[in-house]
């Protein structure tokens, strides 16, 4: 048997025998329908598709001998990703990876909430070849963007060449460079955050900078571009280094700081947007997601061993902002 369902009827029923009885139904399921796995089986009882005498049970049901126990099993869920004909920016591309200048809004990978519209479908319907490579839901995905940031990701097009890339990153020797626009005047002209790292754990939908020993380290490197205005219309262009790539890490270390970046609502916590600037805020309106853009993206070169470097400029929802400030500022 196997989970594809193939092997299995639609339809499955079976009895208890004598020297069973006491069994919990989830056990005694997982033994007998070994092309489905334990957290399959649970799931089917989870639904209500077990029934014992046509009643459907928990899976701590304890089995009495002589108990007709009676399965529904639909199809599998498919493990595959569906390829979806989506235009892509690229940037560039060969045999082995794929850069893409991904636009704010489009998710990396299906994940809860986003199955449809993902930067991994189109990516499959431009390489059908990607099927496979890495992880089936996600083909290609070497390091993800944030649906409300925009820039260069790299793809890899081959297993051979995700194997490589996942192994730059884990030696911490990809480079990705960033430019955002942060509220307030960050006084420091340069630094380093370095702070341990996790789910925030007062919500599931936020990450946090947790106290020491707990979670995972998260580094980044940050530099001050340009600053302007003051107080509360105060903004400041940053560029940060990724040292580590911990979710929302530049999001959540700017946030810290006590400087959310423009447009996060996430993690922009008690301060206000910046008031006083009708103009700036209808700009930060139309951001479409948070003032966040993946300007730089340098690796080598998965199978020539090359020094790949690339470099994409500011969206216009990130550039009108910045016009607007520097005109402001005459």
């Amino acid at each position: 048997m196997n989970e594809s369902g193939k092997d299995l009827p639609r339809q499955w029923s079976g009895v208890v025998e004598g020297g069973e009885g006491g069994v919990r139904v989830d056990l005694w399921l997982a033994g007998r329908l070994g092309g489905l796995s334990r957290m399959r089986v649970k799931g089917l009882i989870e639904a209500g598709r077990v029934a014992v005498g046509e009643r459907a049970v928990k899976a701590a049901y304890r089995l009495q001998a002589g108990e007709r126990v009676e399965v529904s099993i639909p199809p599998a869920p498919r493990e595959g990703l569906a390829a979806e004909a989506v235009a892509l920016s690229i940037v560039f591309e060969d045999e082995h990876v794929l850069v893409v200048d991904k636009p704010v809004g489009m998710v990396t990978h299906p994940g809860a909430g986003r199955p449809t519209g993902t930067l991994a479908a189109a990516a499959l319907a431009h390489t059908p070849g990607m099927a496979g490579v890495g992880s089936p839901r996600r083909p290609g995905i070497v390091h993800r963007l944030d649906k409300g940031t925009s820039g260069l990701i790299v793809l890899a097009k081959t297993q051979a060449a995700y194997d490589a890339l996942t192994a730059q990153l884990a030696r911490r020797t990809v480079s990705r460079r960033y430019l955002c626009l942060a509220q307030g005047v960050v006084r420091r002209a340069q630094g380093v955050i370095d702070t341990s790292f996790g789910r925030d754990p007062r919500s599931r939908l936020r990450m946090a900078v947790l106290g020491e020993g707990k979670g995972k380290r998260a580094v980044t490197h940050f530099r001050v571009l340009e600053r302007f205005g003051a107080a509360a219309e105060a903004v400041s262009l940053i560029e940060c280094q990724l040292e580590t790539g911990r979710t929302h890490q530049i999001r959540v270390h700017l946030a810290s700081l006590g400087h959310p970046l423009l447009g996060d609502e996430t993690y922009r916590g008690r301060r206000a947007a910046p008031a006083g600037d009708t103009r700036l805020a209808e700009l930060i309106g139309g951001l479409g997601g948070v003032a966040l853009h993946a300007a730089g993206l340098a690796f080598t070169h998965p199978t020539t061993g090359a020094p790949m470097d690339f470099s994409c400029p500011l969206p216009d929802r990130i550039g009108r902002i910045l016009s607007h400030l520097r005109n402001r500022a005459r």
